[in-house]
Order: C-alpha cells, then structure tokens, then sequence
C-alpha cells in the first residue's frame, strides 16, 4: 500500500510541477509520476529534506526539484524537435 501512496504522490509532485512550470510533462501520467519520483531525488540531493513529508517524499524540495527536472526535460525536447525541423 505504500508502494501505492508514493506512486500516486509522485504523479502530484510531477503534475505540480508542470503546472508550475507552464509545461507538459512528456508521457501523461507515467512522465507525471516519473518526474515526482526523480525530481524529489533531485531536490532532495540538492536541498535535503526539509518540511513536510507525504508518501516518503519531503515535499517542498520534490516540488522544487521536480520543476528543475521538468525544465530541463522540455528545454532539451525542445532542443530535439528543433534540430529535426533544420536536417
């Protein structure tokens, strides 16, 4: 059940932070949940684990290091859609 609870926190962190950012998560809800589970190991690394936890995710620094990863994510897809529209 707790398997569960962190997929389903992990979709909200990455759902979040693509709202935050203004961009879409590439690949719906799984992109969603993948982003909440790498972007808090991201932020966590970064930021440490301050405030509060749901679902084994510390939530200020997932959210935060979830919209750096969504960023870097659609700057690189954008990055790639552009160097195929020039070849």
């Amino acid at each position: 059940m707790s398997f569960l609870w962190a997929l389903i926190v992990g979709g909200i962190i990455g759902w979040l932070a693509g709202l935050i950012t203004g961009r879409d998560v590439p690949g719906g809800i799984i992109g969603n949940i993948i982003a909440g589970f790498i972007g808090s190991w991201l932020g966590s690394a970064i930021f440490g684990s301050f405030g509060p936890a749901v679902g084994g995710f510390a939530i200020i620094p997932a959210i935060i290091g979830s919209i750096i990863l969504v960023l870097i994510v659609s700057f690189i897809m954008r990055k790639m859609r552009g160097n195929h529209k020039h070849a």
